[in-house]
């Protein structure tokens, strides 16, 4: 019997850099909630101990590179599973985009093969385990929304956002994570007001909100992608309220109340790259 998974994307309300870790990582504080563009994850015990991974995408490898392989590996041999399970993913998130598309496809892994052999672990155990093979798997396997904290695996949820459309633009570019935290000089960064996002998740205040997130990485990734500066200032050219790059880029959103503007937006957006999703926040 086949069990179908669903793997939202995240959006970064904040991401504040903090400083270089011993063990090469860095610490960050990350507020960051769910919206309603999902990949689906389809996963169907195998009697054969291996791991099968089927998609129709040419940027994403479905071998033992892949973080969903990865999470189905680490999950089996600490479960000490010898079935197998066959990993069928439908991509809808842009990959390399900052949205957690990797990570949210191993969460919805660890959730699902946790339902595929009814081992009913706490979700406090899968974010742990997670966190072994990718830094964002620990929010995805919550989802909602909260703060990450440590170099992404301690997570704190938080109130929900004021309800609001979001448009996303990514250019046609990959951003490597990696390529972006190597140039990281924590002294020059930008540091966003955390606490006023905080607040303003709780008093549900949308422009409160708009005016105070912010992300330490988007110099460096304008830097090296300039089109991403241009996306931002087209997006609020058409009127988005709260614009920012989320993750590590390159994909840019914008904040929007009502519905007509955000349709408005989304259009304006078409004529400007080929990626422009409009979505809700769930989160």
């Amino acid at each position: 019997m086949a069990l179908l998974e669903k793997a939202p994307a995240k959006i970064n309300l904040s991401l504040d850099v903090l400083g270089k870790r011993n063990d090469g990582y860095h610490n960050v504080e990350m507020i960051m909630t769910t919206i309603d563009l999902a990949d689906r994850i389809e996963l169907t015990p195998l009697e054969q101990d291996k791991i099968i991974i089927s998609l129709e995408s040419r940027y994403v490898p479905n071998d033992e590179r892949n973080l969903a392989y990865k999470a189905a590996d680490i999950f089996k041999k600490k479960y000490g599973i010898t079935m197998g399970v066959h990993i069928k993913i439908e991509k809808n998130i842009p990959v390399s985009a900052g949205l957690g598309g990797g990570s949210t496809d191993a969460a919805a892994v660890l959730r699902g093969m946790n339902r595929l052999w009814n081992l009913n672990i706490p979700l406090a155990e899968l974010a742990e385990l997670g966190a072994t093979i990718g830094s964002d798997i620990s929010f995805c396997v919550y989802g909602n929304t909260a703060i990450a904290r440590g170099y992404g695996e301690k997570i704190e949820k938080l109130a929900p956002p004021p309800p609001c459309w979001v448009v996303l633009a990514k250019p046609d570019i990959g951003v490597s994570t990696r390529t972006i935290f190597a140039r990281v000089k924590v002294e020059e960064l930008y540091h966003p007001h955390t606490n006023n996002i905080l607040d303003a998740l709780i008093e549900k205040d949308f422009s409160k909100l708009c005016t105070n997130i912010g992300n330490s990485l988007e110099q460096i990734t304008q830097q090296l992608h300039p089109e991403v500066r241009h996306i931002k200032e087209a997006m609020r050219s058409n009127g988005a309220q709260g614009v920012l790059m989320s993750g590590s880029g390159p994909t840019v959103y914008g904040l929007v109340e009502h519905e007509n503007k955000a349709k408005r937006i989304y259009n304006g957006m078409r004529g400007f790259c080929e990626e422009v999703y409009l979505v809700r926040l769930i989160g």
